[in-house]
């Protein structure tokens, strides 16, 4: 598994009362009355923890696979530090899915400044950590230090040929930043419902799927699981990096 070091993702915000909201949701269903009018008194009278319980039993146990008032949940992420290529990935889920991602336009510094010595490679250019891996036909390679070395030099060489199209020569940044690595770090921020997210975590989290965007899964399933423990952990016995069919 790939955990590099300045890989990070965090919870800006997500909905409040989450499991209330669902359980509010199907509870309209079948309710002869306007939930709205009963709204208050389940906030008083219903915990999140039991409305969890009953959102598992009545939607989700013995694989009823009732996900649609799971998707009123909506969670906001940041993440950072991640290769482009990981962003690929994810932003193929758009389904309940939105994306705002740090521009090669308008945030093109952070290369000069690689350039110029005030910013390492790695942490504007990202390079897999030194150690064993498989193509996709399962055959073994080593990553070695001395082959990583030379790709880090390959990337300082891009960032002083970046610096010397925008300083020298004139280009735009987005006319410049097609020669730099495929692999520039980059942050965003993504906003997703509940459904939406446990699909990403069903396609995306599961072993075979590349390193990257298992590490970013390892880091944005337990800031869920705070919000919503019940049908996380429910998640984790039954469906968790087990392949299926998303929902």
């Amino acid at each position: 598994m790939i955990h590099d070091p300045l890989f990070k993702v965090d919870l800006l915000s997500y909905t409040p009362n989450p499991n209330r909201v669902m359980y509010a949701a199907l509870h309209t269903d079948y309710s002869e009355d306007y939930i709205a009018d009963t709204w208050e008194q389940t906030l008083d009278s219903l915990s999140e923890e039991k409305a969890g319980g009953i959102v598992v039993k009545r939607l989700l146990e013995g694989n009823r696979g009732h996900w649609g008032c799971i998707e009123h949940v909506g969670f906001v992420f940041a993440a950072g530090y991640f290769p482009h290529s990981m962003m690929q990935q994810l932003r193929t889920h758009r389904v309940g899915v939105s994306f705002d991602v740090q521009s090669f336009r308008y945030s093109g510094h952070r290369i000069i400044d690689v350039a110029d010595g005030k910013r390492s490679v790695d942490d504007v250019f990202y390079l897999r950590p030194v150690g064993r891996y498989a193509d996709r036909q399962g055959d073994p390679y080593e990553y070695t230090q001395e082959r990583r070395e030379h790709h880090k030099q390959r990337c300082l060489e891009a960032a002083k040929q970046y610096k010397e199209d925008v300083e020298i020569y004139g280009l735009s940044e987005e006319h410049a930043r097609g020669l730099i690595p495929f692999d520039t770090r980059q942050h965003f921020v993504v906003s997703t419902n509940a459904r939406s997210f446990f699909h990403i975590m069903d396609l995306r989290w599961k072993k075979d799927a590349q390193g990257e965007i298992q590490a970013f899964c390892d880091l944005a399933f337990p800031l869920v699981q705070n919000v919503l423990p019940e049908i996380s952990d429910w998640y984790l016995k039954n469906r968790a990096k087990k392949a299926l069919l998303a929902p």
